[in-house]
């Protein structure tokens, strides 16, 4: 029988390193967080690469953009205060995406 669970790689990036992976240095991967869980969304670079439609989400926490559905810099954070059941049902869907398109390369961890 297949597993629901979603598998996260060993990668573990305080949000300081995870802004590292903004796309700036071609060189590094591309990552983006979603409550906590970081994709490499390399593979998508027209999007979230610089110049594209979504770079804002670049080396950042994105839970509040995307439940909100706001593309701005002030909301790349973890904070869901306000969030209504709709909005954070758009949140689910927007992780299920990620999920199943990149897939879970690692998480956030704390500032050591």
């Amino acid at each position: 029988m297949a597993s629901t669970a979603t598998t996260v790689g060993s990668l573990r990036l305080t949000l300081a390193e995870l802004a590292q992976y903004d796309g700036q240095d071609a060189s590094k991967p591309l990552y983006i967080s979603v409550r906590g869980k970081i994709y490499d969304v390399t593979a998508g670079k027209t999007f979230y690469g610089p110049g594209g439609p979504y770079a804002v989400f670049a080396g950042k926490e994105c839970a509040r953009a995307l439940a909100f559905m706001k593309v701005t810099p002030e909301d790349c954070n973890d904070d869901l205060a306000g969030a209504t059941e709709a909005q954070l049902k758009t949140l689910a869907d927007w992780e299920a995406k990620f999920d199943q398109k990149y897939g879970a390369a690692g998480l956030l961890v704390a500032q050591q």
